[in-house]
C-alpha cells in the first residue's frame, strides 16, 4: 500500500470547495503547479504560536498553496535556520506534514534528509491530493522539524520543534509564505473509547481528540465519460486519498470494486489492482460499461474500496452510489455524465462507511 494527502506526492520546489466542482480535464495536468510563477508572497513575520520559549527551537520558512482548481494543497519546505538538537554537533533533519484532524499515516509526507546541518535547506513541495475548500475550512497543517536517527542509529527522538498553521488561512490559488518560530511538541492522551489497533498511538494531536471518531472514511476521485464513439460509459477509478488503516501496521492494502446494478447478461462487475500499505493509492485504470446512455440513466453505480487480506475476507473501507436517484456529488456526476457524450469529467467522492442497501 505505499504511495502518498488525500498517492500524495513529493517533489522538488520550483517545479477542495464549497460545492463539488466537476471538471473536464483533457490531458491530465502536472499536479504541482510552479510556485514561483505565483504572486511574490509575502512572509508571515507573527509565529504561530505563543510560547515564551519557542525562539529558542529555532525557525523553518515555508509555502503554502491551495490549489483549488486541481483540489490540491502543496507545502514547499524552504530551510529551517538555528536549529537547537538536544546533543551538540550536527544533525541529520528532515519536515514531516500532517492534516489535522485525522489519522497520523493517512496525511503523513516528509522531505528528504539533509545531513550534518543545523540550518538545512530542503527546497522540497508536499503535495496533498483531494484537498477541498471544505478541508480548508476545518483542518490545520502541523509541520514538525525531526532528527532522523537511522543515519546516525540513534533512538527516535521527539521532534526538535513544530508548528500549526489553520488553513482556513489561505487564499485558494494565492501562494503564501511563513517564517515561523518552531515550538516544543505538544501532546495529549488520547481516550481509551477510541480504536488504538488500527495505527493510532495513545498519544495524540490535541484537535484529533475530540474529531478522530467522526473523521473520513477517504475518498476517491472518479472520472466519468460517454463514449458515443464506443457506445458505452468509461468510468476512471484514479486516486484514493486518506483512507481509514485497516491494518495493524496502521495501513492497507486497497483496492476498487465497481459494480453496475442491474446488468443482467453483461459484464457489470470490475476491480483495480492492490496497492501495498498505503492509505493515498493512484490507481488510473478505466473500466466499460457497454448501452445507450436512456439505459444507463436508470442504474446505479457502486463503487467501493476495499483492503486486501490474504487468507482471510478482505475489510469494507467505503463506498459510494452515482444514480440519478443518488444525493449530492453522486447523482451529480452521474447526471452531468450522461447528459452530455464525450466529455471527461472528474469530481472527488467522500466514502460512507456503510454497506450499500439495493433493492432490485
Amino acid at each position: 500500500m505505499s504511495e502518498p494527502p488525500w498517492r500524495a506526492r513529493r517533489q522538488r520546489a520550483g517545479g477542495g470547495h464549497s460545492g463539488p466542482t466537476l471538471r473536464a480535464p483533457g490531458p491530465r495536468p502536472a499536479v504541482t503547479p510552479a510556485l514561483r510563477s505565483a504572486p511574490q508572497p509575502q512572509p508571515d513575520p507573527e509565529p504561530e504560536g505563543d510560547s515564551d520559549d519557542s525562539t529558542v527551537l529555532g525557525t523553518l520558512e515555508f509555502t503554502l498553496l491551495f490549489d483549488a482548481d486541481n483540489s490540491a494543497l502543496h507545502c514547499t519546505a524552504h530551510r529551517a535556520k538555528g536549529l537547537k538538537p538536544p546533543a551538540s554537533g550536527s544533525v541529520d533533519t528532515y519536515v514531516k506534514a500532517n492534516l489535522l484532524p485525522g489519522t497520523s499515516k493517512a496525511s503523513q509526507l516528509r522531505t528528504r534528509t539533509v545531513r550534518g546541518t543545523r540550518g538545512p535547506v530542503w527546497e522540497e513541495t508536499l503535495t496533498y491530493h483531494g484537498f477541498t475548500r471544505q478541508d480548508a475550512g476545518r483542518k490545520t497543517l502541523r509541520l514538525c522539524v525531526c532528527e532522523d536517527p537511522r543515519l546516525r542509529r540513534r533512538r527516535r527522538a521527539p521532534p526538535l520543534g513544530e508548528l500549526r498553521v489553520p488553513l482556513r488561512k489561505l487564499v485558494p490559488n494565492r501562494a503564501r509564505s511563513f517564517d515561523v518560530c518552531l515550538e516544543k511538541r505538544r501532546l495529549t492522551k488520547r481516550p481509551k473509547s477510541l480504536d488504538t489497533a488500527r495505527g493510532m498511538s495513545l498519544y495524540e494531536e490535541e484537535e484529533v481528540e475530540a474529531e478522530v471518531a467522526e473523521e473520513e472514511r477517504g475518498r476517491i476521485l472518479l472520472s466519468l465519460c460517454y463514449s458515443s464513439q464506443q457506445g458505452g460509459l468509461l468510468v476512471g477509478a484514479l486516486r484514493c486519498a486518506h483512507l481509514a488503516p485497516m491494518d495493524a501496521n496502521g495501513y492497507s492494502d486497497p483496492f476498487v470494486r465497481l459494480f453496475l446494478h442491474p446488468n443482467v447478461g453483461k459484464k457489470s462487475k470490475y476491480k483495480t489492482s492492490v496497492r501495498r500499505k498505503t492509505l493515498n493509492p493512484e490507481f488510473n485504470e478505466e473500466f466499460f460499461y457497454a448501452g445507450p446512455r436512456e439505459e444507463l440513466a436508470q442504474k446505479t453505480l457502486l463503487v467501493s474500496v476495499w483492503d486486501y487480506d490474504l487468507g482471510t475476507a478482505d475489510d469494507f473501507i467505503g463506498g459510494v452510489q452515482l444514480s440519478s436517484r443518488a444525493s449530492g456529488e453522486g447523482q451529480q456526476h452521474w447526471s452531468e455524465c450522461l447528459g452530455h457524450s464525450d466529455r471527461r469529467l472528474e469530481l472527488w467522492h467522500p466514502l460512507d462507511g456503510a454497506p450499500f442497501q439495493l433493492s432490485d
